[in-house]
Protein backbone atom coordinates (compact mmCIF):
# COMPACT_ATOMS: atom_id res chain seq x y z
CA UNK A 1 0.00 0.00 0.00
CA UNK A 2 1.52 3.29 -0.77
CA UNK A 3 2.74 6.10 1.83
CA UNK A 4 -0.15 8.87 2.67
CA UNK A 5 0.59 12.05 0.65
CA UNK A 6 1.15 13.28 4.40
CA UNK A 7 5.10 11.60 4.62
CA UNK A 8 6.22 13.91 2.31
CA UNK A 9 6.11 16.11 5.03
CA UNK A 10 8.54 14.35 7.32
CA UNK A 11 11.22 15.17 9.83
CA UNK A 12 13.71 14.09 6.95
CA UNK A 13 12.46 16.26 4.56
CA UNK A 14 12.17 19.13 6.43
CA UNK A 15 15.57 19.19 8.28
CA UNK A 16 17.06 18.74 4.44
CA UNK A 17 14.73 21.60 3.67
CA UNK A 18 16.08 23.81 7.02
CA UNK A 19 19.90 22.76 6.04
CA UNK A 20 19.40 24.46 2.76
CA UNK A 21 17.73 27.56 4.28
CA UNK A 22 20.83 27.52 6.49
CA UNK A 23 23.19 27.24 3.45
CA UNK A 24 21.50 30.76 2.25
CA UNK A 25 21.57 31.94 5.69
CA UNK A 26 23.75 31.93 7.62
CA UNK A 27 21.68 33.05 10.44
CA UNK A 28 18.46 30.64 9.99
CA UNK A 29 18.08 29.03 13.01
CA UNK A 30 17.97 25.25 11.33
CA UNK A 31 17.43 23.64 14.83
CA UNK A 32 14.65 25.85 16.15
CA UNK A 33 12.88 25.92 12.64
CA UNK A 34 12.89 21.83 12.42
CA UNK A 35 11.53 21.68 16.30
CA UNK A 36 8.51 24.15 15.27
CA UNK A 37 7.81 22.87 11.98
CA UNK A 38 7.67 18.70 13.63
CA UNK A 39 6.01 19.59 16.77
CA UNK A 40 3.37 17.18 17.08
CA UNK A 41 4.00 16.46 13.11
CA UNK A 42 2.89 12.80 13.27
CA UNK A 43 -1.25 13.80 14.41
CA UNK A 44 -1.35 16.58 11.61
CA UNK A 45 -2.20 15.57 8.01
CA UNK A 46 -0.50 17.14 4.72
CA UNK A 47 -2.29 20.13 4.84
CA UNK A 48 -1.84 20.65 8.37
CA UNK A 49 1.51 20.05 8.04
CA UNK A 50 1.80 22.40 5.64
CA UNK A 51 0.76 24.91 6.99
CA UNK A 52 2.83 24.22 10.38
CA UNK A 53 5.92 24.77 8.48
CA UNK A 54 4.74 28.07 7.21
CA UNK A 55 4.13 28.81 10.54
CA UNK A 56 7.76 28.31 11.13
CA UNK A 57 9.30 30.09 8.09
CA UNK A 58 7.26 33.36 9.56
CA UNK A 59 9.07 32.74 12.97
CA UNK A 60 12.51 31.84 11.85
CA UNK A 61 12.92 34.10 8.94
CA UNK A 62 13.16 37.65 8.71
CA UNK A 63 10.46 40.30 8.93
CA UNK A 64 11.85 42.21 6.22
CA UNK A 65 9.65 40.48 3.17
CA UNK A 66 12.64 41.10 0.45
CA UNK A 67 15.17 39.81 2.47
CA UNK A 68 13.19 36.67 3.44
CA UNK A 69 12.57 35.81 -1.02
CA UNK A 70 15.99 35.99 -1.39
CA UNK A 71 16.98 33.41 0.91
CA UNK A 72 14.08 31.44 -0.12
CA UNK A 73 15.68 32.00 -3.92
CA UNK A 74 18.69 30.94 -2.67
CA UNK A 75 17.77 27.52 -1.27
CA UNK A 76 15.77 26.56 -4.29
CA UNK A 77 17.22 23.55 -6.28
CA UNK A 78 19.07 24.87 -9.35
CA UNK A 79 17.04 25.01 -12.83
CA UNK A 80 19.78 22.28 -14.22
CA UNK A 81 18.84 19.51 -11.41
CA UNK A 82 14.91 19.60 -13.07
CA UNK A 83 16.27 18.14 -16.29
CA UNK A 84 15.24 14.95 -14.70
CA UNK A 85 11.85 15.09 -13.76
CA UNK A 86 11.73 14.07 -10.48
CA UNK A 87 9.60 16.92 -9.19
CA UNK A 88 8.21 15.00 -6.66
CA UNK A 89 11.15 14.26 -3.76
CA UNK A 90 12.06 17.40 -1.52
CA UNK A 91 15.30 16.14 -0.27
CA UNK A 92 17.70 16.99 -3.45
CA UNK A 93 21.37 17.33 -1.93
CA UNK A 94 21.44 20.76 -4.25
CA UNK A 95 18.22 22.35 -3.02
CA UNK A 96 14.46 22.10 -2.13
CA UNK A 97 12.08 20.91 -5.00
CA UNK A 98 9.29 18.93 -4.94
CA UNK A 99 6.74 18.76 -1.98
CA UNK A 100 8.45 21.41 0.22
CA UNK A 101 7.60 23.95 -2.19
CA UNK A 102 3.89 23.65 -1.16
CA UNK A 103 5.26 25.24 2.12
CA UNK A 104 7.67 28.24 0.52
CA UNK A 105 5.00 28.76 -1.95
CA UNK A 106 1.95 29.53 1.01
CA UNK A 107 4.66 31.60 2.75
CA UNK A 108 4.73 33.49 -0.10
CA UNK A 109 1.23 33.98 -0.57
CA UNK A 110 0.52 34.51 3.46
CA UNK A 111 3.00 37.50 3.44
CA UNK A 112 3.89 38.65 0.11
CA UNK A 113 0.07 40.43 -0.94
CA UNK A 114 1.59 43.70 -0.31
CA UNK A 115 4.54 42.86 -2.41
CA UNK A 116 2.20 42.16 -6.23
CA UNK A 117 5.23 41.64 -8.97
CA UNK A 118 7.72 40.12 -6.11
CA UNK A 119 5.32 38.26 -5.44
CA UNK A 120 4.35 36.65 -8.11
CA UNK A 121 8.12 36.64 -10.36
CA UNK A 122 9.13 34.35 -7.00
CA UNK A 123 5.69 31.88 -7.80
CA UNK A 124 6.94 31.88 -11.25
CA UNK A 125 10.37 31.01 -10.36
CA UNK A 126 9.24 28.05 -8.02
CA UNK A 127 6.60 26.33 -9.78
CA UNK A 128 8.44 24.54 -12.10
CA UNK A 129 9.90 22.99 -9.17
CA UNK A 130 6.79 21.40 -8.69
CA UNK A 131 3.76 24.23 -8.35
CA UNK A 132 2.34 27.75 -7.10
CA UNK A 133 -0.97 26.79 -8.66
CA UNK A 134 -2.43 26.84 -5.01
CA UNK A 135 -0.38 29.97 -3.82
CA UNK A 136 -1.09 32.07 -6.72
CA UNK A 137 -4.85 32.05 -6.25
CA UNK A 138 -5.01 34.24 -3.24
CA UNK A 139 -3.64 37.07 -5.23
CA UNK A 140 -6.04 36.30 -8.03
CA UNK A 141 -8.75 36.90 -5.09
CA UNK A 142 -7.06 40.40 -3.91
CA UNK A 143 -5.78 41.54 -7.19
CA UNK A 144 -7.25 40.35 -9.99
CA UNK A 145 -7.05 42.64 -12.68
CA UNK A 146 -2.96 43.21 -12.16
CA UNK A 147 -2.20 39.60 -11.39
CA UNK A 148 -4.20 38.09 -14.68
CA UNK A 149 -1.88 41.26 -16.38
CA UNK A 150 1.36 39.28 -15.04
CA UNK A 151 -0.26 35.65 -16.35
CA UNK A 152 -1.12 37.07 -19.94
CA UNK A 153 2.40 37.98 -19.92
CA UNK A 154 3.39 34.12 -18.79
CA UNK A 155 1.35 32.50 -22.26
CA UNK A 156 4.65 33.10 -23.83
CA UNK A 157 7.25 31.70 -21.33
CA UNK A 158 9.53 29.64 -22.82
CA UNK A 159 8.82 26.97 -19.34
CA UNK A 160 5.80 24.75 -19.54
CA UNK A 161 5.47 24.61 -15.95
CA UNK A 162 4.99 28.38 -15.59
CA UNK A 163 2.74 28.44 -18.74
CA UNK A 164 0.64 25.88 -16.87
CA UNK A 165 0.19 27.75 -13.59
CA UNK A 166 -1.52 30.09 -16.35
CA UNK A 167 -4.48 27.75 -16.59
CA UNK A 168 -3.98 25.49 -13.72
CA UNK A 169 -4.07 28.66 -10.90
CA UNK A 170 -6.85 30.72 -12.54
CA UNK A 171 -9.41 26.99 -12.29
CA UNK A 172 -12.35 28.63 -11.09
CA UNK A 173 -12.75 25.35 -8.82
CA UNK A 174 -9.18 23.79 -7.99
CA UNK A 175 -9.73 20.92 -5.98
CA UNK A 176 -7.77 21.55 -2.74
CA UNK A 177 -7.47 25.55 -3.49
CA UNK A 178 -9.20 28.54 -2.62
CA UNK A 179 -12.45 28.84 -5.16
CA UNK A 180 -12.01 31.88 -7.19
CA UNK A 181 -15.58 32.60 -6.48
CA UNK A 182 -15.41 35.91 -9.09
CA UNK A 183 -14.40 33.34 -12.16
CA UNK A 184 -17.15 31.25 -10.57
CA UNK A 185 -19.44 34.25 -11.41
CA UNK A 186 -18.11 35.17 -14.64
CA UNK A 187 -15.16 33.24 -16.65
CA UNK A 188 -13.97 36.00 -19.09
CA UNK A 189 -11.38 36.62 -17.98
CA UNK A 190 -9.95 32.97 -17.70
CA UNK A 191 -11.35 31.97 -20.92
CA UNK A 192 -9.26 35.02 -22.81
CA UNK A 193 -6.42 33.28 -20.99
CA UNK A 194 -7.12 29.55 -22.51
CA UNK A 195 -8.13 30.86 -25.60
CA UNK A 196 -3.99 31.34 -25.73
CA UNK A 197 -3.38 28.08 -24.20
CA UNK A 198 -5.44 25.85 -26.41
CA UNK A 199 -2.99 25.22 -28.87
CA UNK A 200 0.42 24.93 -26.54
CA UNK A 201 2.70 22.55 -28.03
CA UNK A 202 2.90 20.90 -24.55
CA UNK A 203 0.33 18.36 -23.74
CA UNK A 204 0.93 19.16 -19.63
CA UNK A 205 -0.61 22.36 -20.23
CA UNK A 206 -3.61 21.36 -22.79
CA UNK A 207 -4.78 19.04 -20.17
CA UNK A 208 -4.67 22.22 -17.37
CA UNK A 209 -6.49 24.11 -20.25
CA UNK A 210 -9.12 21.10 -20.21
CA UNK A 211 -9.38 20.87 -16.27
CA UNK A 212 -10.19 24.53 -16.11
CA UNK A 213 -12.78 24.50 -18.87
CA UNK A 214 -14.43 21.69 -17.24
CA UNK A 215 -14.80 23.39 -13.95
CA UNK A 216 -16.18 26.30 -15.93
CA UNK A 217 -18.72 23.62 -17.61
CA UNK A 218 -20.11 23.07 -13.87
CA UNK A 219 -21.72 26.30 -13.66
CA UNK A 220 -21.99 27.77 -17.24
CA UNK A 221 -22.29 24.59 -19.28
CA UNK A 222 -24.28 26.24 -22.30
CA UNK A 223 -21.15 28.61 -22.55
CA UNK A 224 -18.64 25.64 -22.40
CA UNK A 225 -20.17 23.71 -24.84
CA UNK A 226 -20.49 26.98 -27.18
CA UNK A 227 -16.77 27.46 -26.64
CA UNK A 228 -15.59 23.53 -27.30
CA UNK A 229 -17.45 24.06 -30.50
CA UNK A 230 -15.70 26.82 -31.55
CA UNK A 231 -12.77 25.29 -30.75
CA UNK A 232 -13.91 21.79 -32.63
CA UNK A 233 -13.96 23.88 -35.81
CA UNK A 234 -10.53 22.69 -37.87
CA UNK A 235 -9.04 21.25 -34.88
CA UNK A 236 -6.03 19.18 -34.42
CA UNK A 237 -5.96 15.83 -33.05
CA UNK A 238 -4.80 17.61 -30.04
CA UNK A 239 -7.48 19.90 -29.38
CA UNK A 240 -9.66 17.54 -30.11
CA UNK A 241 -8.50 15.22 -27.24
CA UNK A 242 -8.61 17.94 -25.32
CA UNK A 243 -12.71 18.72 -25.69
CA UNK A 244 -13.27 15.96 -24.64
CA UNK A 245 -11.54 15.80 -21.40
CA UNK A 246 -12.63 19.15 -20.94
CA UNK A 247 -16.61 18.11 -21.74
CA UNK A 248 -16.33 15.11 -19.53
CA UNK A 249 -18.30 15.90 -16.48
CA UNK A 250 -21.10 17.50 -19.32
CA UNK A 251 -20.75 14.09 -20.71
CA UNK A 252 -21.02 12.07 -17.39
CA UNK A 253 -24.23 14.23 -16.98
CA UNK A 254 -25.58 13.33 -19.92
CA UNK A 255 -25.66 17.14 -21.60
CA UNK A 256 -27.31 17.05 -25.02
CA UNK A 257 -25.17 20.00 -26.44
CA UNK A 258 -21.87 17.99 -25.20
CA UNK A 259 -22.88 15.12 -26.27
CA UNK A 260 -24.32 15.96 -29.86
CA UNK A 261 -20.64 17.81 -30.05
CA UNK A 262 -18.64 14.59 -29.68
CA UNK A 263 -21.19 13.15 -31.98
CA UNK A 264 -23.54 11.17 -29.59
CA UNK A 265 -27.17 11.37 -29.53
CA UNK A 266 -29.74 10.06 -27.25
CA UNK A 267 -29.06 5.94 -26.68
CA UNK A 268 -31.48 4.05 -28.36
CA UNK A 269 -30.54 0.72 -26.73
CA UNK A 270 -32.36 -1.47 -24.14
CA UNK A 271 -30.60 -2.81 -20.40
CA UNK A 272 -31.62 -6.69 -21.36
CA UNK A 273 -29.67 -7.72 -18.26
CA UNK A 274 -27.75 -6.94 -15.27
CA UNK A 275 -26.19 -8.28 -12.30
CA UNK A 276 -23.51 -7.74 -9.44
CA UNK A 277 -21.61 -10.47 -8.05
CA UNK A 278 -20.84 -10.61 -4.82
CA UNK A 279 -23.94 -9.45 -3.22
CA UNK A 280 -21.99 -8.56 -0.35
CA UNK A 281 -18.27 -7.31 0.71
CA UNK A 282 -15.83 -5.73 2.67
CA UNK A 283 -14.05 -2.58 2.48
CA UNK A 284 -10.55 -3.69 0.71
CA UNK A 285 -12.40 -6.37 -1.60
CA UNK A 286 -14.36 -5.55 -5.11
CA UNK A 287 -17.87 -6.24 -7.12
CA UNK A 288 -17.61 -7.52 -10.37
CA UNK A 289 -20.88 -5.89 -12.83
CA UNK A 290 -22.17 -7.87 -15.52
CA UNK A 291 -24.64 -6.08 -18.59
CA UNK A 292 -26.26 -6.85 -22.06
CA UNK A 293 -27.12 -4.03 -23.81
CA UNK A 294 -29.41 -4.12 -27.43
CA UNK A 295 -29.56 -1.80 -29.62
CA UNK A 296 -33.15 -0.64 -30.71
CA UNK A 297 -31.84 1.07 -34.08
CA UNK A 298 -31.32 -0.36 -37.37
CA UNK A 299 -27.95 1.70 -37.79
CA UNK A 300 -25.13 1.91 -36.15
CA UNK A 301 -24.74 4.45 -32.91
CA UNK A 302 -21.59 5.74 -30.96
CA UNK A 303 -21.91 5.32 -27.01
CA UNK A 304 -20.47 5.96 -23.85
CA UNK A 305 -21.03 3.65 -21.01
CA UNK A 306 -20.11 5.24 -17.56
CA UNK A 307 -21.16 3.77 -14.73
CA UNK A 308 -21.54 5.78 -10.95
CA UNK A 309 -21.34 4.19 -7.85
CA UNK A 310 -23.67 5.33 -4.72
CA UNK A 311 -21.70 5.36 -2.10
CA UNK A 312 -23.45 5.35 1.90
CA UNK A 313 -22.94 8.73 3.78
CA UNK A 314 -23.75 8.96 7.09
CA UNK A 315 -27.33 9.78 7.92
CA UNK A 316 -28.42 7.13 5.26
CA UNK A 317 -27.73 9.55 2.11
CA UNK A 318 -25.80 8.64 -0.35
CA UNK A 319 -23.80 10.11 -2.93
CA UNK A 320 -22.59 8.78 -6.44
CA UNK A 321 -19.05 9.00 -8.18
CA UNK A 322 -19.21 8.47 -11.78
CA UNK A 323 -16.56 6.22 -13.39
CA UNK A 324 -15.53 6.13 -16.70
CA UNK A 325 -16.08 2.61 -18.85
CA UNK A 326 -15.85 2.38 -22.32
CA UNK A 327 -16.63 3.85 -25.62
CA UNK A 328 -17.72 2.41 -28.58
CA UNK A 329 -19.68 1.26 -31.96
CA UNK A 330 -22.93 -0.66 -31.36
CA UNK A 331 -23.77 -2.36 -34.78
CA UNK A 332 -27.93 -1.77 -35.63
CA UNK A 333 -29.25 -4.20 -33.74
CA UNK A 334 -26.51 -5.55 -31.84
CA UNK A 335 -25.96 -6.73 -28.32
CA UNK A 336 -23.13 -5.85 -26.19
CA UNK A 337 -22.22 -8.08 -23.41
CA UNK A 338 -19.86 -6.30 -20.63
CA UNK A 339 -18.01 -7.34 -17.81
CA UNK A 340 -16.45 -4.58 -15.00
CA UNK A 341 -14.78 -5.38 -11.79
CA UNK A 342 -15.06 -2.23 -9.48
CA UNK A 343 -12.09 -1.82 -5.82
CA UNK A 344 -14.00 -0.79 -2.65
CA UNK A 345 -10.39 0.24 -1.72
CA UNK A 346 -9.71 3.07 0.89
CA UNK A 347 -8.39 6.31 -0.14
CA UNK A 348 -7.61 9.20 1.38
CA UNK A 349 -10.55 11.40 -0.53
CA UNK A 350 -13.30 9.66 1.03
CA UNK A 351 -14.33 7.71 4.07
CA UNK A 352 -16.51 4.40 3.46
CA UNK A 353 -19.70 3.53 5.47
CA UNK A 354 -21.71 0.14 5.80
CA UNK A 355 -24.89 -0.71 4.36
CA UNK A 356 -26.34 -0.51 0.83
CA UNK A 357 -24.74 1.24 -1.44
CA UNK A 358 -25.51 1.07 -5.71
CA UNK A 359 -24.24 0.70 -9.14
CA UNK A 360 -26.37 2.70 -12.19
CA UNK A 361 -25.42 2.22 -15.42
CA UNK A 362 -24.89 5.27 -17.54
CA UNK A 363 -25.30 5.04 -21.51
CA UNK A 364 -24.97 8.28 -23.16
CA UNK A 365 -25.59 9.98 -19.93
CA UNK A 366 -29.24 8.15 -19.24
CA UNK A 367 -29.63 5.85 -16.52
CA UNK A 368 -30.32 2.35 -17.87
CA UNK A 369 -30.75 0.47 -14.07
CA UNK A 370 -29.61 0.21 -10.56
CA UNK A 371 -28.54 -2.81 -8.78
CA UNK A 372 -27.36 -2.90 -5.41
CA UNK A 373 -24.62 -4.14 -3.35
CA UNK A 374 -23.87 -4.54 0.90
CA UNK A 375 -20.60 -2.96 1.80
CA UNK A 376 -19.16 -4.00 5.30
CA UNK A 377 -16.65 -2.32 7.53
CA UNK A 378 -14.58 -4.57 9.07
Amino acid sequence: MPEPFKKNFDETTIRSAAGHLACAAASFDSEGFVARATDGLDALELKARSNQIVDALEVFLPDDFPVAVEILIASLAPAEDLADGNLVDGVSTRGIRGWMIMPLADYIARRGLDHLELSLDVLKIMTPRFSSEFAIRPFLHRFPRPTLAILAEWIADSDEHVRRLVSEGTRPRLPWGMRLSGFVVDPTPVIALLECLKDDPSEYVRRSVANNLNDISKDHPERAVEIARDWMDGASKERQRLVRHALRTLIKSGHPGALQLLGYGSAQVSLRRSEIQPAQIVLGEAITFELELESDMASDQALIIDYAVHHQRAGGKTTAKVFKWKTMILNGGGVFIGTKRHAIKPITTRRYYPGRHRVEILVNGQSLGIADFTLGIE
